[in-house]
């Protein structure tokens, strides 16, 4: 088991049910890094997620969580904290309750920076949870993730309904909690924006399958976006399109930047932004070995769960 690493995943498989599965499922991230985990919905990001948490059993491969093989000790849920895209706390505590309830199963709550951190955020300790927003609530789950000193936070699509302040909010929240570099992050989204301000690494997941990992600088270098007429695709040679859509007015693709100098005539060819590079991998791309990529320095954020154990 590696100290470097707050998580890795290696060759994870599993069925769910007799209509998906995650096949050969491998990447990984360095500590104090926030790795954005992309794909449309249904592509397989919380079994992944599920998976990673020791919170659905694994058919083939192993996962690495903080130094420990899942399924891990019982202390590991002290170090890992979980934002899911709905709160998982019962609608009738209000939020002191919360507090009372959640203390015992943490060795680490500290209910001072709990009742500073509601205070921050702008939270009643009288209210229910089942009366807040959801941009509150979001803030209510890493207020306890915080108050039990999580070393990893997994958020699971926490921005999905969040209006724009809300999520804004969000990222800053994050931003102040990545300046300790022994903090780390995975970010699953369907909402790229959030990801062009703090993701450190990228991965790429469509069918079960990861389609690239690495570092947000050679994702983003590793595609090339392609703009002609209605037909201006159609006779390129030796170029893979992926995730192709056309009108009346025109087509556009996404293709590896390595094939980019075959195109030519009067094909257009760009940089693409990270959602350009989401639509397309969403709408279906060729299997191909994930890149490991290289990283760059940063840090993350933590929450609480169940199923690490």
């Amino acid at each position: 088991m590696s100290r470097d690493l707050a998580f890795a995943l290696r060759g994870v498989g599993t069925a769910v049910g007799d209509t998906f599965a995650l096949r050969d499922v491998s990447f990984e991230l360095p500590t104090g890094y926030v790795m954005g985990l992309i794909g449309a919905n249904g592509a397989g990001k919380t079994t992944t997620i599920r998976c990673l948490l020791g919170m659905r059993p694994i058919d083939t491969g192993e996962i690495e969580l903080l130094g420990h093989r899942v399924p891990g000790p019982v202390a590991l849920r002290e170090d890992v904290g979980v934002v899911l895209d709905h709160t998982y706390l019962v609608g009738d505590w209000r939020l002191a309750e919360v507090e009372r309830t959640l203390r015992p199963f943490y060795d680490r709550w500290d209910g001072v920076r709990y009742r500073r951190l509601l205070d921050e955020f702008g939270l009643d300790l009288r209210a229910k949870v089942k009366d807040l927003s959801r941009g509150m609530a979001m803030k209510l789950m890493i207020a306890v993730a915080l108050s039990h000193q999580a070393r990893l936070l997994v958020f699971d699509e926490p921005t999905s309904g969040l209006d724009p302040v809300s999520r804004d909010e969000l990222i800053g929240i994050l931003g102040d909690f990545l300046i300790d570099e022994g903090h780390s992050v995975l970010f699953s989204t369907h909402i790229t924006a959030d990801l062009d301000r703090i993701g450190d690494y990228l991965t790429l997941i469509h069918g079960g399958r990861i389609v690239r990992t690495g570092t947000k600088d050679d994702i983003l270098e590793a595609y090339r976006v392609v703009r002609g007429g209605p037909d201006d695709l159609d006779e390129l040679v030796g170029v893979q399109l992926i995730g192709a859509r056309r009108t009346q007015s025109g087509a556009q693709a996404l293709v590896h930047t390595e094939e980019a100098d075959l195109i030519g005539g009067q094909v257009l060819v760009e940089a693409p932004t990270l959602e350009e590079i989401a639509i397309h991998i969403g709408a279906g791309v060729p299997r191909r070995d994930p890149d490991p990529g290289a990283g760059r320095r940063r840090s993350g954020t933590s929450m609480s769960t169940r199923g690490i154990a």
